[in-house]
């Protein structure tokens, strides 16, 4: 017979149990950013009668293309036209740009394909498979090994790995870490470098309303551009692609958005998440301000700096919105409250989870003695720019490559050389006062967070200005210039260091520092952390299998969701916006910026159509990184082009929600609507109702 002490352990055990379960279980229906591996095919069919096939999968998956700069894109006919935001091909338009000629500012139309000109440095990756490899990273490391032996022995695995994958496929191969450690997956990509630039609205259309409209909605943003992948000189051809759906979607349909987010930290621990909060977003978010005051008073210089500044000053802003709608969530009680508990629930399987909380939580404890230094030296924010960037590449690389493949620090092994170089060596201009602007506000910055006695801005400094600094690195250094980088790219260490370049002696001088901290935040942190995210990663295996989407990692992933508004102070938000609310809306602002139309909008204001829609929005998950994903629907046909997400989904990169929390995207038939009636694009809008450039 029992005793009552025994059943009363048992009960409370039973309860833990259910309690476990029920916490643990995925939150809301629509949420996750899935692997297309590991696609959610049964929710899909219970939650939509979706039946989700492994032929749309990768019809899907190698319709997707990943820009360098952190975007998303799609291919969108037959030959190689690929759209995603304004906001993402604004880089390769500064870059296309001159003094005089703002394509950010004026937008841009290539009447045929031979005036699609090159974008520098641009490079677009299409993902052709992935492979589950987590057994083999995980079996590189022996029982017994130290910290840093296990560290040195999976990093030299997956070194060779990526080599021998891509000598033996002619791919781009990569190995991304999953569940923070829980999981290894090789993406093998397809890589293309000849992009050039097909259309593009001005910024005023793109990104009307400003940073004032930066993550709210109701939207009106004209948020598109056009590029067209080359091979061989010639337009891309034959490459899956996702046709484009004139009439666009409804309320209650269900819509997928493929793409790219950048990063989330659901899977984290509360730990982790504390810090956050206390340290690391404080500290992002100064530097950010301080960065972008910088760029905001170097644009007020003048048409040319502005020119110069803007889309770095857009890239620096929205990060800047973005990091502040985290922190407000994390100072949120109801949102760390439910984080709490799903944790405490976790930690009552403790046999699965084992000490995995306690080491994270001393991993982050460690970090905050050198967390300022490790982002002010490795992460550069203590010294800015293009510039420096590049000699630190340069300087590192001299030193690198004589080192074996697997031994090399990961940016210049040889799976990833071809993409550095072409940033590097990219003949973009190099702005030398922009330079010296943004290095003398970081530098500022640096002295400002560890004072002025301290040994790293003493070096830094040289006993200058902040300013006197910047000026003297910049206007007397060869690596601004093209040709000085080609040159320095050939030498040794010691035949660079002999140079007397100031960036470059910089660059050597505070290495050993960056990398001795670089070194302890991989061995103190990451290492610790990897395995304990592994263990927790499998206790949540072992509750619902792969029925859990690993945080987002820049990797392609699949979301879906229901196009729907929301209720908002009692009142409610509508699916989609119109262009007729657009234009009432420039003038409830008498056209002024940032809610100014172009001239060419009001000169066709007649043609268009006040009920056809614009911006929809739907509760498919999505964060940073996803801009440019295109929307689809069931028979993945295009029915939008993901832009943004409304200020109640800053927060799902800790939890998701689909209460109030939206990503907003422009509605297809809007797209094909302005082309034609405000741009005088016919061609491209033909493009997208035939899939194929309509002169073939």
């Amino acid at each position: 017979m029992t005793s009552p002490a025994r059943r009363a352990t048992r009960s409370s055990l039973a309860k833990q149990a259910v309690l476990f379960f029920a916490l643990m279980a995925p939150a809301a229906a629509d949420e996750g950013m899935w692997l297309f591996n590991q696609a959610p095919a049964e929710r899909l069919r219970k939650d939509y009668g979706f039946e989700l096939t492994d032929p749309w999968l990768d019809h899907v998956m190698k319709s997707c293309v990943r820009f360098n700069n952190g975007g998303s894109g799609g291919f969108v006919s037959e030959d190689g036209l690929v759209v995603t935001n304004h906001h993402i091909g604004s880089d390769s338009m500064q870059k296309l740009s001159k003094p005089g000629k703002d394509l950010v500012q004026q937008g841009f139309y290539a009447l045929t394909m031979a005036e699609e000109p090159k974008c520098p440095d641009l490079e677009l990756n299409v993902l052709q498979s992935i492979e589950d490899i987590t057994a083999q990273v995980e079996s590189s490391v022996k029982p017994g090994m130290s910290v840093e032996e296990g560290a040195n022995a999976r990093r030299s695995f997956m070194a060779a790995l990526e080599k021998s994958e891509s000598d033996k496929t002619g791919l781009r191969c990569d190995v991304v870490t999953l569940y923070l450690g829980g999981a290894y997956h090789l993406y093998r990509y397809k890589k293309y470098t000849d992009v050039r630039l097909v259309m593009a609205p001005e910024q005023a259309a793109a990104f009307y309303g400003g940073d004032a409209d930066n993550f709210e909605y109701p939207r009106y943003d004209f948020d598109v551009c056009f590029f067209r992948i080359y091979e061989n000189g010639k337009p891309l051809h034959g490459n899956p692609y996702l046709k484009w759906k004139p009439q666009g979607t409804k309320p209650g349909d269900l819509v997928f958005v493929a793409g790219h987010p950048g990063r989330t930290n659901r899977l984290e621990t509360m730990a982790r998440l504390e810090h956050l909060r206390d340290q690391t977003l404080p500290f992002r978010l100064a530097a950010l301000r301080s960065e972008e005051m910088c760029l905001r008073l170097y644009s007020q210089r003048g048409p040319e700096q502005r020119r110069q500044a803007q889309a770095e000053l857009y890239s620096v802003a929205n990060a800047r919105k973005a990091y502040t709608g985290q922190y407000e969530g994390l100072l949120d009680h109801g949102l760390m409250g439910i984080k709490r508990q799903r944790e405490n629930s976790h930690r009552l399987a403790a046999a699965l989870a084992g000490p995995a909380f306690e080491k994270i939580a001393n991993a982050q404890n460690l970090l905050s003695q050198y967390e300022k230094e490790y982002y002010l030296l490795e992460q550069r924010l203590g010294v800015q720019g293009t510039a420096f960037e590049f000699a630190r590449h340069l300087a590192r690389w001299s030193s690198e490559k004589s080192k074996s493949n697997g031994d090399r620090l990961r940016e210049y092994r040889e799976s990833n050389q071809a993409s550095l170089w072409q940033e590097v060596l990219s003949p973009a201009d190099i702005f030398p006062e922009l330079e010296v602007a943004e290095l003398t506000a970081s530098l500022s910055f640096a002295a400002e967070v560890l004072g002025g006695e301290h040994p790293t801005v003493q070096l830094l400094l040289a006993g200058k200005s902040p300013e006197a600094r910047a000026n003297e690195l910049i206007r007397s250094s060869s690596v601004p210039r093209l040709g000085g980088r080609k040159r320095f790219k050939e030498m040794s260490a010691a035949e660079l260091k002999a140079q007397g370049d100031p960036l470059i002696d910089l660059a050597f001088a505070i290495d050993e520092a960056s990398r001795k901290v670089r070194r302890r935040y991989e061995l103190e942190v990451m290492e610790p952390e990897l395995g304990a995210y592994a263990q927790i990663a499998r206790s949540q295996f072992a509750v619902h299998g792969k029925d859990l989407a690993p945080d987002a990692t820049f990797t392609l992933r699949l979301a879906y969701g229901k196009v729907s508004g929301y209720q908002e102070a009692g009142r409610a938000v509508p699916w989609a916006t119109t262009l007729g609310q657009l234009f009432a809306n420039a003038r409830l602002h008498q056209n002024e910026e940032p809610f100014r139309l172009p001239k060419r909008w009001w000169n066709r204001e007649k043609v268009l159509d006040p009920k056809m829609t614009y911006d929809f929005v739907s509760t498919a998950d999505t964060i940073g990184g996803n801009s440019g994903s295109p929307v689809i629907n069931r028979k993945a046909e295009v029915v939008g082009v993901n832009f943004d997400r409304n200020r109640f989904g800053l927060t799902r990169n800790f939890l998701y929600s689909d209460q109030q929390a939206r990503h907003v995207a422009v509605h297809s038939p809007v797209v094909l609507h302005l082309l034609e009636r405000v741009y005088g694009a016919e061609r491209v809008a033909d493009e997208l109702r035939l899939g194929h450039h309509p002169l073939k």
